[in-house]
């Protein structure tokens, strides 16, 4: 009956991913099929943690987020939860040998996000280390589980990738985190009086991100290649929509990428992925 609990809480996870984000899921759903219920494990986690901290407000979001981080080190140590995320997150840390320090790392960065309202270059770094990059790295080691050479070597790009990823998402969200939230992410920008020229520098720093992701996503292993490859032309594609807008058009809405337009995108990217172009 073991398995037949483990695989009940492993749909939640995947539920979860589908439910919050449709881009994501269909970049799951293109990886090989033994690694995608250890990405949807690590999805479902990330997403309920950061839930505590952007969305529940009117409740004590201190406790809830102690109380998630002490249940997921203690669903680690036993092996098992009745937390039907955390015992599929347990199972995947376990089962893929993940460093508990990425998970620190994640943990620490959601808990900066009760404390903080701005953030200097080091804390900025601190956080998309562990909100970010140290997710990506969650991710490439169950592709890696057993080939550490592989592993270290893709390091780089993978960081990279999360960081690029990272953020696109702060300029997406930026009128929910600095109007609603309080929050500014970047050191020193002003929001209500962004200039084009600010606008330009994050930019600039965007891209080189995703420039370096890309040299790592193309040495990636077949298997999961192609998911990874379509996350990035996603995110990618937001990130043109959001340097073609005007500055203040970032407190005005939040930028998406339409239904029909990633299906556009993926025939694109099935078709470069056939004829091995990228």
């Amino acid at each position: 009956m073991i398995r037949i609990f483990r695989k009940n809480n492993q749909l939640c996870s995947k539920n979860t991913t589908r439910f919050y984000s449709t881009s994501f899921s269909l970049g799951v759903k293109m990886l090989n099929k033994k690694y995608r219920s250890h990405i949807y494990n690590i999805y479902g986690f990330v997403r309920f943690a950061d839930e505590i901290v952007d969305t529940f407000f009117g409740y004590d979001q201190k406790t809830l987020l102690k109380e998630f981080i002490d249940d997921t080190y203690k669903a680690i140590e036993r092996g098992i939860s009745l937390n039907p995320i955390l015992d599929s997150f347990q199972y995947t840390v376990n089962e893929c040998k993940i460093d508990h320090k990425l998970i620190d790392a994640f943990l620490k960065s959601m808990e900066m996000d009760l404390h903080f309202s701005e953030y200097n270059k080091e804390e900025l770094n601190k956080y998309i280390y562990g909100s970010a990059e140290a997710v990506g790295l969650m991710c490439l080691r169950v592709f890696y589980t057993n080939d550490d050479q592989k592993y270290n070597a893709l390091q780089y790009p993978a960081r990279k990738l999360g960081e690029a990823f990272q953020k696109v998402n702060f300029l997406r969200d930026a009128s929910d985190d600095f109007q609603n939230k309080g929050r500014v992410y970047f050191k020193n920008i002003d929001f209500s009086n962004f200039s084009e020229k600010e606008k330009r520098a994050i930019e600039n720093e965007i891209q080189f991100d995703f420039d370096e992701a890309f040299k790592g996503i193309i040495e990636l292993k077949k298997q999961v290649r192609f998911g990874v490859y379509l996350a990035y032309r996603y995110y990618l594609n937001l990130f043109e929509k959001i340097r073609k807008a005007k500055p203040e058009d970032i407190l005005e809405r939040r930028f998406r990428v339409p239904n029909r337009q990633k299906g556009v995108l993926l025939v694109k990217a099935s078709l470069r992925n056939a004829a091995g172009i990228f």
